[in-house]
Order: C-alpha cells, then structure tokens, then sequence
C-alpha cells in the first residue's frame, strides 16, 4: 500500500497504517483525508434512524435515497446545493433568499440533482413523481416504492401492523414498530393507527395499503 485515503476522522488509523508498513516492510506510505459532509450542527450526514444512506439501490432504493435528501435541515440545503451539485451558482443565489416553506423548491431541487447524480435521471424523475403524488394528492402513484406480499406471509387471512411494517422496511423490528406506533408515527391511508394489535384482512391488502412513518415516509403494501 503506497496511498491510504479516507475521511478526516480516520487520521489516526492512517498514521497507524503508515507505520505499520513502516516498521513491517522498511517502506514509504502516504495518507491523505478529505472533510467529511456534516449537517450545520457538525454531525455527519449519511445516517438515518434505519442506518447508513447506500449509493448501492438494493441497500438504499433511488426513492429512500431522494427522501433523505428532500428532508435536510433548512440550514443545510444551500451550502449542499453549492458543493455536491452542478447546479449554476447564480441560480443557487436566487434560492438562498427563500425561507420557510418555500425552501421545499430548493430541497426538491437537491433531492433531483444528487438523485440524477448518482442513479441517473430516470429514477430521480421516477422519485419525485412519486414524492409529488403522495404529497400533492396524497395518494399513492405508480412509481412509490411498494411492498408486495403474498399468502404466506398472513395468518388466518390476515397481518398484524407490527409484522406488516417489518416486512415494508418502515421497522427493523416488532419493538420498533411497536415504539413508533405508541409515539403517534404510524398511519395507514392517511389514518392513525392508535393500537399495535391492529390488523389488515386480505380484502383490504389486495385494493393496496399506503403505510406512513412520521410525515414523509411512505410504503404502498399490496397483496398479490
């Protein structure tokens, strides 16, 4: 190894590395770090409550991926916009002057760029069509990430919500599930579920169920 390259927090480990080589192979190495993307607050961005944000698509669909980017603080889009976009500065300049709700022009606009960037223009459409479906009319549009289940998957003809957000990725366990409903964050077509022991029937999964986890993230579940 000649070059170790990495965030500014892993400068330790790169010394370390460096002399690791030094002492095992009497050789030269060399490091160099970058500056990590952090929020206004200092905290490194890439995280979310369900884990680490993926370029890959299997770990992190195009739709999660333009989510967590439509959803940065106010006080991060404008300095985002300028240093991981092509968008042209002067028109960047117009949005700083934007505040409140209006930022939403701007967020939607990062959310797109870095879509495109790293999955290419048609999922970055693909997921602010769906986005503009769920929050214009809200209802669910042909391009919302969708969760299908199958017989199997229901027992006696029918699903209990804590296995039916497990299964749509909104918890990574009942538990979780069972906090995020107790706190008010869980609704299923624009109603609260009050109850972890809420069930669906078939009749209902098969016309298709729009679950939704706080304010801006959604699942369509479907039984097909």
């Amino acid at each position: 190894c000649r070059m170790q390259l990495g965030g500014d927090d892993q400068w330790s480990n790169i010394i370390g590395g460096i002399e690791l080589i030094r002492r095992m192979a009497g050789g030269e190495a060399y490091g160099m770090t970058f500056t990590l993307l952090t929020t206004s607050d200092g905290k490194k961005m890439g995280k979310t409550q369900g884990g680490a944000v993926w370029l890959d698509p299997d770990k992190t669909s195009p739709y999660d991926f333009y989510q967590y980017w439509r959803n940065v603080d106010d006080a991060d889009v404008v300095r985002l916009l300028k240093m991981i976009t092509f968008v042209p500065l002067d028109e960047i300049a117009k949005l700083e002057k934007l505040e409140g709700s209006e930022l939403n022009r701007a967020k939607e606009m990062l959310a797109f760029e870095v879509t495109k960037l790293v999955h290419g223009e048609r999922e970055a459409q693909k997921a602010q069509d769906a986005t503009r479906a769920l929050f214009g009319a809200g209802a669910a549009g042909a391009d919302t990430p969708t969760t299908a289940l199958v017989e199997n998957d229901l027992c006696d003809g029918k699903i209990g919500i804590l296995e039916l957000l497990v299964l749509a990725g909104l918890a990574p366990s009942k538990g979780e599930g069972r906090r995020l409903i107790d706190q008010g964050g869980i609704a299923a077509d624009e109603r609260k579920i009050a109850s972890a022991a809420e069930e669906f029937d078939a009749e209902a999964l098969e016309k298709g169920i729009v679950l939704k986890k706080g304010k801006k993230v959604f699942r369509k579940v479907i039984l097909k």
